[in-house]
């Protein structure tokens, strides 16, 4: 996991480092470098919770820190800190934790 970062998610936000997008083909092919950074990845791991939503008066969320999640693909924001890039999504937008 990554090093503390100053980054606090607030309300039903929920800060997640991406995985690497894969250089390989399952066949075993090597893609372009142009390609790779075409890629949007769809699975990244929870480093932090905001807040959440109150749900009969306590926080809810589906996911903690360290789960790996697959989430809709355009929802995160980009976030670049310190040479390090974040995605910021929506609790909602998380659609399932990969176990």
């Amino acid at each position: 996991m990554s090093k503390d970062v100053k980054i606090r998610p607030l309300g039903s936000k929920v800060l997640l480092v991406p995985d690497k997008a894969e250089e390989k083909t399952a066949g075993g092919l090597v893609l372009p470098p142009s390609s790779i950074d075409d890629q949007k990845p769809e699975t990244a791991t929870v480093l932090k919770l905001g807040d959440g939503k109150l749900k009969d008066g306590t926080y809810d969320f589906k996911v903690k820190v360290g789960d790996r999640v697959y989430f809709k693909k355009y929802s995160p924001d980009e976030l670049e800190v310190d040479g390090e890039k974040y995605l910021l999504v929506d609790g909602e937008d998380i659609l399932a934790v990969l176990d």
